[in-house]
């Protein structure tokens, strides 16, 4: 008799709240963080580079962050990404270092932040589902091959649920957490 491969359900419902936590890393709170610069991506070489790859970004303070330009050449590319990339920032040039102040988040942007977070959530716990879903009918399959009993097909049933409602109450955690980020002024 077979069992069915529990921890692979629990590793892909892992990734879904992994994949959650970097859609919550690019959403600004009001404070500086290098993941809200990390999806950029700069005009360099003939080519687009990530960021990263083209200056060292760093958080002096919480509400600056600074992009150290290593070619001299790239520093207006890099302000123009900045500026280009939607987030709603205004760098500003220093020699080969470019600051970008973090403004302060209104009241409605706050409340709209929260809502996308809310959508990225209801996305993670879709994705849990899912697992769910492939696990039960991974399940049904053994049970239909004869490889597993009616009783371990409903037992298993239980334990794949288990992990579910975990992986659930585990996203709710992480979105609570979240908004209370995003909320504080």
């Amino acid at each position: 008799m077979a069992d069915p491969d529990l921890n692979d359900l629990k590793r892909r419902m892992d990734g879904a709240i992994e994949a959650l936590r970097r859609e919550f890393a690019g959403l600004r709170t009001g404070r500086a963080s290098i993941s809200l610069l990390e999806p950029i991506t700069v005009d360099a070489y003939g080519a687009t580079m990530p960021l990263n790859q083209v200056g060292t970004i760093g958080v002096p303070e919480p509400r600056m962050i600074t992009v150290q330009v290593w070619d001299k050449s790239l520093v207006s590319a890099v302000e123009k990404a900045i500026l280009n990339s939607g987030l709603g920032l205004n760098p500003a040039t220093d020699g080969q270092q470019v600051r970008v102040p973090i403004p302060q988040l209104s009241e409605e942007r706050r409340v709209e932040l929260t809502k996308i977070a809310g959508k990225y959530a209801e996305q993670a716990r879709i994705a849990v589902r899912n697992v769910r879903r492939d696990g039960m009918e991974n399940l049904k399959h053994m049970e239909k091959d004869g490889e597993i009993s009616q009783d371990e097909h409903h037992m298993w049933g239980e334990e794949v649920q288990a992990l579910t409602d975990e992986h659930v109450k585990l996203v709710d955690e992480v979105l609570a957490q979240k908004e209370a980020e995003i909320m504080q002024v």
